[in-house]
């Protein structure tokens, strides 16, 4: 089942579907480690990675699985957000994001999130959306709770962070609970 990746607009953003011409602004966003500090995959080192990431982007669109939306302010790309792992027999969803360093602390992260998870409600009919942030990763923390989601428990020690073993929180959101 298809599943088109919407662009969607804010008073501040365009979140659409990923382009070609995004592969240097990808690249340079998963390249930076500050950036993927609280991540538990490696900093890329190749460009082709970015070419390979907007594939599988389009390929989850095309196998009705989710959607990865490139996520820009007056035309400069600030990074990603993305609605995966639907499952239609659960009613449920994964919400995942990330942004490079200057666009942190400008609020782009939640309100991206928001018109991703208003469109991701009513279009997969969801009844449940799951996030996961590091433990050290507050300021993420505080966009999921922004949100309106709450944070349901801690999975410890559930990844290798930088050579690191790293707690996560998980975090759900419930359609009754959702204020867009």
């Amino acid at each position: 089942m298809s599943l088109p990746a919407p662009t969607l607009t804010t008073d501040r953003l365009r979140l659409r579907p990923f382009e070609d011409t995004d592969a240097s602004g990808l690249f340079a966003l998963h390249s930076d480690a500050a950036v993927l500090r609280y991540w538990d995959s490696p900093a890329w080192s190749e460009p082709a990675r970015a070419e390979r990431f907007i594939a599988a982007c389009r390929q989850m669109a095309d196998e009705g699985t989710g959607a990865r939306l490139a996520v820009e302010s007056d035309s400069t790309f600030l990074g990603w957000c993305s609605v995966t792992r639907w499952n239609p027999e659960f009613r449920s969803a994964a919400l995942g994001y990330c942004y490079n360093e200057a666009a942190w602390g400008h609020g782009y992260g939640t309100e991206a999130a928001r018109a991703l998870l208003g469109w991701a409600f009513d279009a997969m009919d969801l009844n449940r959306v799951q996030a996961e942030a590091d433990t050290r990763n507050a300021a993420s923390g505080r966009v999921l709770e922004k949100l309106g989601f709450v944070r349901e428990g801690t999975l410890r020690e559930d990844c290798v962070v930088n050579g690191e073993v790293s707690d996560s929180w998980v975090y759900g959101l419930l359609r009754r609970e959702w204020r867009p």
